[in-house]
């Protein structure tokens, strides 16, 4: 899900071959963050609504200690190459462009539930509600609204030492701190591995190529971290400070890993398709997974818990990917593709998709 997409950076990077101007195995890494993200949200709300846990349960968790730092950590992989640009530019492209999705998509999210809030409490709440997301990011989509202050606030501390920025964002991590603000408290938990991949691009990249050209060491450090990473969620210790830091980079190195062994052999191609699109299923996932969720809870088809959370899990990214094919089909392009006459710096259309990938 990185801002600028994967480019034709392969060019002048190691770790990957380019496939239409794309890195496959940056596409493999954000396909398996977006099953994850999708996967955590679907699981969670059916045990949630059911009062019971399945067999996808520990999976979950499994992925908790990583799942949300590679999303951040590949967002920031591919911000060396424009942080220079003036700021007009890169706030048009780093900011405006995340604010119209999140607009677009808060305004769509909330009209679906404003109904079911103005019965409980009025629909003076309800609006209430819908202006807070403003300022308290609403739903799922609050690393689109994230996001953008991650590009801002490192580029406008450019000018002071890397490590010190660095090691402040680690502290924050490790505080552990709640206020109740989504946006405080992710900020805290989240921009150290923003500022990772921004940071350590390069050695990303040449881990990735290790990888790539040594599949027998990258396994056996795979095995080691998987047992590891069970081991310290088993145990309940996962979430500590200092250990939390540590499986959450671990972890986004795994997933690197993982992805460019998957590019190597060319497997689970459809991964690699969720990677590409990871926005669009972010932004549309939540329609069809609560629309499964209620009609299986409501008819009992499928009794076991585990097995309804799988289904869930794959008519969300299915369904996802299906609302985008309807509304290219239908002219409904604004819904994923940032309209030209809302730019601040003109682009051709259609561009605005994968610069949001």
């Amino acid at each position: 899900m990185t801002s600028n997409g994967t480019s034709a950076v392969a060019q002048t990077q190691k770790g990957g071959a380019a496939r239409s101007g794309r890195i496959d195995w940056v596409d493999y890494a954000k396909g398996i963050c977006i099953v994850m993200v999708v996967m955590m949200h679907s699981v969670l709300g059916v045990e949630l609504a059911a009062g019971a846990t399945g067999f996808m349960h520990p999976l979950v968790a499994f992925a908790k200690p990583f799942r949300m730092p590679d999303f951040f950590l590949i967002s920031g992989l591919f911000l060396p190459l424009v942080i220079n640009r003036d700021w007009r530019t890169y706030l048009d492209r780093k900011v405006v462009h995340f604010a119209y999705f999140y607009v677009l998509w808060v305004t769509i999210q909330f009209g679906f539930k404003a109904p079911a809030f103005a019965a409980e409490t009025g629909w003076a709440h309800a609006g209430y509600l819908y202006l807070e997301s403003f300022i308290e990011p609403f739903g799922t989509l609050w690393f689109i609204y994230l996001l953008p202050i991650f590009f801002v606030v490192t580029k406008a501390t450019r000018a002071l030492p890397p490590l010190l920025i660095w090691g402040i964002a680690a502290m924050l991590e490790m505080a552990h701190f709640s206020t109740g603000w989504t946006v405080i408290d992710e900020f805290g938990a989240r921009f150290v591995y923003f500022y990772t991949g921004y940071l350590f691009a390069e050695r990303v990249f040449a881990m990735s190529y290790r990888a790539r050209t040594e599949p027998a060491l990258a396994l056996a450090a795979l095995a080691i971290w998987a047992i590891t990473n069970a081991s310290l969620v088993k145990a309940g210790v996962s979430e500590w400070p200092v250990i939390s830091l540590m499986l959450g980079l671990a972890g986004a190195c795994a997933v690197v890993a993982v992805a460019t062994l998957l590019a190597r052999v060319k497997w689970l191609s459809f991964i690699r398709f969720c990677g590409e699109h990871s926005i669009v299923i972010y932004l549309a996932f939540f329609l069809p997974m609560a629309a499964t969720r209620t009609l299986l809870l409501r008819t009992g088809i499928i009794p076991d818990v585990g097995a309804m959370s799988l289904v869930v899990t794959l008519v969300a990214l299915m369904g996802a990917l299906a609302i985008w094919k309807i509304a290219l089909k239908f002219g409904a392009n604004f819904l994923f593709e940032r309209p030209d006459a809302f730019w601040i710096a003109p682009k051709k259309a259609g561009a605005a998709l994968q610069a949001a990938e």
